[in-house]
């Protein structure tokens, strides 16, 4: 991890406006440490949050699949965070729709889901782009109370 890489997403965690469905923006420190629970996904999966960056090098921000834990059950998510000056320009359809086509045709997963604040309906409509429905709500974390969107996929022999 350079110190660009940190300084960008401690840029967009700590972004309140893209952080509002969170319970708060992140510090520099926790962003670091956001990079560190990146870093022992790829080490234990293979994956995890991508950087999204435009075709000329600009930080967008992060998209990619993490497992998370969703009423007790263990489900493959697609996550995506974009710079607040840079939302509503397709940025995170485009990475969500690639991570899922990587889910589906390179992992094998029969699901993935996205774990939503029941207010963030940018973050909803996305879900919705790439196939997604209401699937649920998740209600067993510590949280405040988050839909699900999900999607199934048909078994490939």
């Amino acid at each position: 991890m350079t110190d660009d890489d940190l300084d960008a997403m401690a840029a967009l965690l700590g972004d309140p406006n893209v952080m509002t469905f969170y319970p708060a923006p992140k510090t520099r420190q926790e962003a670091a440490a956001w990079i560190g629970w990146n870093q022992r996904n790829y080490a234990e999966h293979g994956y995890g949050l991508w950087i999204v960056e435009t075709h000329d090098g600009q930080f967008v921000g992060d998209c990619g699949l993490t497992w998370q834990t969703v009423n007790d059950a263990p489900k493959l998510e697609v996550g995506y965070h974009v710079r607040h000056d840079l939302q509503g320009r397709g940025y995170a359809t485009e990475a969500a729709t690639a991570c899922r086509d990587f889910a589906q045709e390179i992992l094998g997963v029969s699901e993935l889901v996205a774990i939503i604040h029941p207010l963030n309906a940018a973050s909803r409509r996305v879900a919705e782009k790439i196939g997604m429905a209401h699937i649920g709500d998740e209600t067993s974390s510590h949280a405040a109370d988050r839909i699900v969107m999900g999607t199934e996929f048909a078994a490939t022999a």
